[in-house]
């Protein structure tokens, strides 16, 4: 439903992002991998003509068919569902970027697959994503990734192609003369918020709403980082925190889907870190088998705030991507349950250990699943000093 003028804009944002987020520049004769769903193979050919004009060399690759991802999780073995094809790892040693368009034919096709099935697979493949983690410390790889409008997305999300279109459109500004000249606008506004944010000597987060009550404790050796280039679109702001010093209430009032399964109204309480208390009003066993996928899996590896000043998006979309950048009228917060971020640790991302990341508290796990509230909140940083101060209230930064 994109006009070919949209096409290429968006193809020149996938790639302002994917170089933006590269701390070291692209040059030619890097690897570039194309992933895509069949769906969105004309903004993948867009991409792949232009990685070749730059002097890349794109490697492409199609996503499994929606019959093609069920049969393997009903039909695999163990050693199947943990099977690494041979010349993954060194792809994955070698790559210098990663572009992923999402356009699923199906989000639900996986509902009555077994999610324990579907943790045994990504636990797997967690070895090539420290791969890719390492290279990207090193400034030798960046990603980003975008959705592809289909039928399926719109009417999970209730509504028609083309108006799910429009509202991809409006998101990254593709209707636009200039949309890099918006995105580059956000990229330096963003920059001062998280400069004032990174400034606070930060004892704990406090997030009040309707429903939510909950601390965070940023930690130490702390930064909070965002709007990077790596997702596009994206207007959070983010840390990953202490897992250690999370307590008390949050709750989802977004719907989520995750490897299938729709999820409604999640409740969580923590105390000491860990989930203690669960509940849903759907999806509440799935999201009970989540949160048991391995030992950090009940953790906060995330904690996230939206500024609506930047975010265009107003809907429910069906998708992570857009739906936790959700601006609407008063922004949103979101956490993730799961794996933490390596870089927001302030010191050299390349000597975050396994040791060092136990002692700060940053959480190791497969999953990362974004939980998103878009409640009226007040969102206040008790520093060290004893003081007291709003960082985000009526869904913005107060700076």
């Amino acid at each position: 439903m994109f006009t070919e003028k949209q096409l290429e804009r968006y193809a020149d944002v996938l790639w302002w992002g994917l170089s933006t987020a590269k701390k070291v520049p692209f040059k030619k004769d890097d690897i570039v991998l194309i992933r895509y769903n069949s769906s969105a193979v004309r903004l993948a050919e867009v991409i792949y003509a232009g990685l070749l004009s730059r002097g890349m060399h794109p490697v492409q690759r199609v996503s499994p068919s929606a019959t093609m991802e069920k049969d393997f999780y009903l039909r695999s073995s163990n050693r199947q569902l943990v099977f690494i094809p041979p010349g993954e790892k060194e792809l994955m040693s070698r790559l210098n970027g990663s572009i992923y368009l999402h356009a699923p034919e199906s989000i639900t096709h996986l509902s009555d697959v077994a999610p324990q099935k579907i943790g045994k697979t990504t636990v797997a493949q967690k070895a090539l994503r420290d791969i890719l983690n390492r290279r990207e410390a090193r400034g030798s790889f960046s990603w980003t990734l975008c959705i592809f409008p289909t039928a399926e997305l719109a009417g999970q999300a209730g509504l028609s192609l083309v108006d799910y279109t429009r509202q991809v459109a409006k998101a990254c500004f593709l209707s636009k003369s200039d949309p890099l000249g918006a995105w580059r606008d956000i990229y330096d506004n963003a920059r001062s918020i998280k400069k004032w944010l990174n400034s606070m000597k930060v004892k704990f987060l406090h997030v009040e709403s309707d429903n939510i009550d909950l601390e965070i404790t940023p930690g130490e050796k702390r930064r909070w980082i965002g709007i990077s280039g790596r997702n596009i679109p994206s207007f959070e702001i983010f840390v990953s925190p202490d897992w250690r010093g999370t307590r008390g209430k949050y709750h989802a009032d977004q719907p989520s889907y995750r490897s299938g399964n729709r999820v409604e109204s999640v409740k969580l309480e923590f105390n000491k870190g860990k989930v203690i208390k669960v509940s849903a009003e759907t999806g509440q066993e799935f999201v009970r088998k989540q949160l048991q996928m391995d030992k950090g899996a009940d953790k906060v590896g995330e904690f996230s705030l939206t500024d609506r000043r930047f975010s265009r998006i107003n809907r429910f979309m069906a998708n992570t991507l857009f739906d936790e950048n959700y601006g609407g009228k008063y922004g949103n917060c979101h956490i993730a349950l799961g794996s933490s971020y390596s870089n927001t640790y302030t010191g050299d991302s390349k000597r975050l250990n396994q040791a060092l990341k136990q002692k700060l508290g940053f959480n190791e796990s497969a999953l990362h699943w974004d939980l998103v509230n878009t409640e009226k909140k007040r969102v206040s940083a008790h520093l060290q000093t004893g003081k007291v101060i709003t960082i985000y209230e009526n869904g913005r930064f107060t700076c």
